[in-house]
């Protein structure tokens, strides 16, 4: 990590890197968790970010209405204190926290909640769209007191609860002044370090791929006030690095892009692992935008299907995730609740991969690579360095494979901006890439990753550029479902067209794997990216050292 600039001589917020903060915490007695990860914060505005660390930092920084008990995944109250729903489903009445204020002593009330889902409401076709799934139906939030918050649907919404759980309140007093004219200045708004907090942190100071330092909020409204005295983000370059410095003691804990292959090597060291099943995916993606300007074959489900007989999980698993993983199958992943059994991923056959690339009339030439339309089947896959590692080891099984069916790919390694910007392309249409290899690590609820496969999603969550009218239809119509069962019944048979037409081809679920420090407890894993993780507050609440 480079240190670019002087550092002030006194401790906690003033320390500018986790270095520095390594030393502040042993002189106050180290209470400062200090968190280690490869995969970083990639903006601080919620309506363009799409990192996991940036959805941790909202969670902690941002009011939420509800949140996730970790030990049995049931939404309880966090900034509502409870709610109401009408006998028509069409309304839900919040009551909200009295007399909570944001760090900089602004009242914090539900008209900062109604501000913010009528500002993504306002701009949902524009800068918010990022946000706007996650008020499918809404027609209106109105704060009649400043403890009350009405939401008022244009048809029953079955995942109210699950939606406010993902959904942050932003301050009106900041960006009331964003949201003017076209709204570009929402999406374009920095949000930078020092940012007003209504959680249990703040955010005092920010390196972008560097670090990210919190201090607790003195204003934070919550009956339970963290343990500790505030927490560091180290963002490392690769998985080595990282792992090395928790075991030398530069940092206290590493998240859940602890690579499998480093697990016996930390338990050796002395460090606790721990581990659990995930809601999260690694997958190929492939460009299934209409408007795709060469190499359309791909535009073809049949090579798709090619690719997925070509597609060796199995090996995956074994090689890159030494067993800490699943074969994959659809979007939703088995941890999630919401995943079909009934679909299996196709098994890796290079017989049938060829086979359908034979009957489709794609010769292979002279070197072993196919021929469609006058082209060789060669491919670019963009690759973002936040997949490093494991996901290395996974690009070479699949490069593998794919050559043995008459198909080239090679890596474009890039940065996840970068690596966003090529694949949505200069104007935004998807045009002109073929293949990339990323990972989702979604909300328990299954209804943000079904939304990325939306047309709606295109230019903000849609990495695919994936677009259909009979998808979308029942997108709508699982938020409105009026029960359970219901609402998997239609999920499942959104999975059902996912899997068939292969926008993504799901190669394997991972687990969560984590490490810390034993002079450090209180971590309370879950399914989404470990112990600290945009589900709950808990970890960070009650994490303390060790006596």
């Amino acid at each position: 990590m480079k240190m670019s600039r002087k550092i002030s001589a006194s401790c906690g917020v003033a320390a500018l890197t986790l270095a520095m903060l390594t030393a502040c915490a042993a002189s106050s007695g180290g209470n400062t968790l200090r968190i280690g990860a490869t995969a970083t914060i990639d903006s601080l505005n919620p309506f363009v970010s799409s990192s996991d660390y940036s959805n941790v930092v909202y969670q902690y920084v941002y009011p939420h209405l509800t949140e996730y008990d970790t030990a049995d995944m049931s939404l309880q109250p966090s900034f509502a204190s409870s709610w109401t729903e009408s006998d028509d489903k069409l309304t839900w009445t919040f009551t909200t926290i009295p007399d909570a204020k944001w760090s900089d002593g602004e009242a914090l009330t539900a008209e900062d909640a109604a501000f913010t889902m009528s500002m993504v409401l306002e701009y949902q076709d524009s800068a918010t769209g990022q946000l706007a799934g996650f008020l499918t139906h809404l027609a209106s939030a109105d704060a009649p007191s400043p403890d009350t918050l009405v939401l008022t649907y244009n048809e029953p919404a079955s995942n109210v609860l699950a939606q406010m759980q993902q959904f942050p309140i932003l301050p009106e007093h900041v960006w009331k002044s964003l949201a003017t004219g076209d709204g570009a200045e929402i999406a374009s708004f920095a949000n930078g370090a020092p940012m007003v907090s209504g959680g249990p942190f703040l955010l005092n100071k920010y390196e972008k791929d560097q670090f990210a330092l919190f201090d607790r909020n003195p204003n934070w409204w919550g009956q339970t006030k963290p343990q500790i005295d505030g927490f560091g983000f180290q963002f490392f370059a690769n998985d080595d690095a990282m792992v090395t410095a928790l075991k030398t003691g530069q940092v206290d804990m590493i998240g859940a892009t602890t690579p499998a292959t480093a697990v016996q090597s930390l338990k050796d060291a002395g460090m606790v692992v721990q581990t659990a099943p995930s809601v999260g995916f690694y997958d190929l993606i492939i460009n299934t935008t209409a408007g795709k300007t060469r190499n359309r074959e791909l535009l073809d489900p049949r090579v798709r299907e090619a690719l997925e007989y070509a597609t060796d999980r199995a090996s995956m698993v074994d090689t890159a995730w030494l067993g800490f993983a699943t074969p994959g199958s659809t979007i939703v992943a088995p941890a999630s609740g919401w995943h079909d059994d009934s679909i299996s991923g196709l098994p890796f056959d290079l017989d049938k991969a060829n086979a359908i690339l034979d009957e489709l009339g794609y010769a292979k030439g002279s070197d072993g690579i196919r021929n469609a339309d006058g082209h060789r089947m060669a491919y670019d896959l963009i690759f973002p360095t936040e997949v490093n590692g494991a996901g290395d080891r996974m690009f070479q099984v699949m490069q593998t494979g794919f050559a043995k069916a008459g198909i080239e790919i090679t890596m474009r390694k890039m940065d996840t901006d970068s690596a966003t910007a090529a694949i949505r392309g200069a104007d935004g249409s998807y045009a002109d890439y073929d293949l990339a290899m990323w990972l989702w690590a979604p909300p328990v609820d299954p209804n943000f990753v079904l939304s990325v496969l939306t047309c709606d999603q295109r230019g903000n969550n849609s990495d695919s550029g994936y677009c259909n009218a009979d998808y979308d239809a029942l997108f709508a119509q699982q938020a409105a479902a009026p029960d359970r069962a219901a609402r998997q019944e239609i999920i499942d048979r959104m999975q059902q067209v996912a899997f068939d037409e292969r926008p993504y081809i799901v190669l394997l679920y991972q687990d969560v794997i984590e490490a810390h420090s034993p002079q450090w407890t209180g971590f309370t894993m879950s399914p989404l990216v470990g112990s600290v993780n945009n589900l709950s507050m808990k970890t960070l609440l009650s994490v303390h050292r060790a006596s």
